[in-house]
């Protein structure tokens, strides 16, 4: 059976003051009237069974995804003590599915990508599913690059590998990491190349021996916490097991070692929404190229990004090139250049005790 697990964890910290610990990224409506989390589960229902979804995220944030997908249920969720990145996070839900199904097929996907069409998306999962099925292999997902992307990791292109189904699939020669601009360029014009999108289609089964091969210790933790699933000491041990495991990507534990990974040529419109920045690839903008969510009134203004979540009016005269966000009570306003320094601007909140409020 096709189980969609989907990667619910992470804070958002980039679309701050939007995005805030007790509302992350994931839980906003930022490329539809849906949050991107229900936007990411309903865009895969028509192959997938609703209860065969598994929401990895936070414990902080297990009543967030019932609030923001009424429709599922605990059965659904998946939640971790803390973050110990996408190993251990796809580790847990392969575990508890292949007790459950040992014949489970995983279609791992993001909660907070936009993705278009939908109707080649799901092509493309299919016909990974019925690959993963049948073979021991371990697919990812790989996009055609529309521009030079320093921010995103790459898939270099090998043999062509053969199946019966329409999509173009591939083995995988190599895994780049976020390349210099220049590197980027060749990689975009080198056609041999695609983005790294973090979704991936494998058995249960298949992950696990994975895992076993290339990281025993982690592989151990999970065989020895499998036997406390369904028993009143399953959540102090898998408090125990995140306490024990180092954090680690699945990229790096795994795919980049294992020499039966395949990748799916996807040549869909795909963004992470990483930044406020990425707004401008895919919102509306007026005639002197400013994207404006929520109500602002400008006059003298360019090439700037206005999101306002609060009441009341936003109004911006003789402005270019910024960022501006009102939520709640915070306003921020930043140049498009360095608009990715929010990180460091939450790290100086983090030690001020009277504005941690405003995480």
């Amino acid at each position: 059976m096709i189980y969609g697990v989907i990667m619910a964890g992470g804070r958002g910290e980039r679309f701050w003051p939007l995005s805030r610990t007790s509302r992350p990224k994931q839980f906003l409506k930022l490329t539809s009237d849906r949050t991107m989390l229900d936007e990411t589960i309903e865009r895969v229902r028509p192959i997938i069974d609703l209860d065969n979804f598994r929401i990895v995220t936070g414990e902080s944030m297990g009543d967030l995804v019932l609030k923001s997908a009424s429709y599922l249920s605990e059965k659904n969720v998946l939640t971790e003590p803390f973050g110990r990145n996408t190993a251990l996070a796809i580790g847990l839900a392969a575990i508890h599915l292949r007790r459950e199904d040992p014949d489970a097929t995983m279609v791992v996907l993001s909660a907070d990508h936009l993705i278009r069409p939908v109707e080649k998306l799901l092509r493309i999962l299919e016909d990974g599913c019925k690959i993963a099925i049948e073979k021991d292999v371990l697919i990812t997902i790989g996009i055609v690059p529309t521009r030079p992307e320093t921010g995103y990791g790459y898939i270099k292109l090998g043999d062509e590998y053969e199946c019966k189904f329409d999509s173009e699939v591939f083995q995988v020669s190599e895994f780049t990491e976020k390349p210099k601009l220049v590197v980027a360029q060749e990689y975009y014009y080198s056609r041999k190349h695609l983005w790294n999108a973090g979704m991936f289609i494998w058995s249960a089964k298949s992950i696990l021996d994975a895992l076993s091969k290339h990281l025993p210790p982690l592989h151990a933790s999970l065989i020895n916490y499998e036997s406390k699933i369904g028993t009143n000491g399953e959540a102090e041990a898998r408090k125990e097991l995140y306490e024990k495991t180092d954090p680690i990507s699945i990229d790096y534990a795994v795919l980049e070692k294992a020499e039966n990974v395949l990748t799916i040529k996807a040549d869909i419109v795909w963004d992470d929404v990483g930044s406020w920045n990425s707004l401008e690839r895919y919102k509306d903008r007026d005639a002197e190229n400013n994207v404006i969510i929520g109500d602002a009134i400008l006059h003298d203004t360019f090439e700037t990004t206005i999101v306002n979540d609060a009441e009341g009016i936003v109004a911006c005269i003789g402005l270019s090139d910024l960022v501006v966000v009102r939520s709640g009570d915070i306003t921020l306003v930043a140049h498009k250049t360095k608009v990715g320094k929010v990180k460091d601007l939450l790290v100086k909140l983090a030690k001020d005790e009277k504005r941690k409020k405003y995480l």
